[in-house]
């Protein structure tokens, strides 16, 4: 549930609605789908675009009953069937919940943190995905996610990045430091 709120939504708001109203309200696929659908809404308005979420969470939950016995699949192929779910999403549940590493979550800040370091050229997130997974051992991926989503909201943030404060500031394509430009830019 937690990733599909995500879209658009910071983590801190995820959190925070998933721990304090979802999962002590909601415990089953079988609660999800049993809740009017406006209830549901009611419960993620603040996550943003509440209505087509809660028809993805509903639709999600129907699926993983009647097609997975209750069960989340565990292929990236079942994942993107579900409603609501893509790749960054598949390949967020696959590693965090399975150990499975069958894809590279490029969320903005894997996006932006692995072009400015000069690790892709890619524009798109589907090419930097496509990229980094032919540079990188597969069992590294989802390491990978976690460590450029870290360093992306901790130090080589979207503004204001803090390249005196990175340890890659001598070697990086786009340190400021040694008077480069920010390579990180989309387009």
């Amino acid at each position: 549930m937690a990733t599909v709120l995500s879209a658009q939504c910071t983590d801190n708001r995820v959190n925070h609605v998933t721990k304090t109203i979802l999962y002590p309200k909601y415990r089953t696929p079988e609660d999800y789908v049993a809740v009017p659908r406006a209830e549901l809404e009611k419960d993620i308005h603040s996550c943003g675009t509440y209505r087509l979420k809660a028809k993805y969470i509903q639709g999600l939950c129907s699926i993983i009953i009647t097609q997975h016995r209750g069960h989340v699949p565990q292929t990236m192929e079942e994942l993107i069937a579900l409603p609501g779910v893509g790749r960054k999403t598949a390949a967020i549940i696959l590693w965090a919940c399975f150990g499975k590493s069958e894809g590279i979550a490029v969320d903005t800040h894997v996006f932006r943190v692995a072009r400015r370091l000069g690790l892709v050229r890619g524009k798109t997130p589907e090419k930097v995905e496509a990229e980094l997974m032919r540079h990188l051992p597969r069992r590294q991926w989802g390491k990978l996610t976690t460590l450029l989503i870290s360093h992306g909201r901790a130090v080589c943030t979207a503004r204001n990045r803090r390249c005196d404060q990175c340890p890659f500031q001598k070697s990086c394509p786009s340190s400021w430091i040694m008077g480069r430009r920010d390579r990180g830019a989309r387009g």
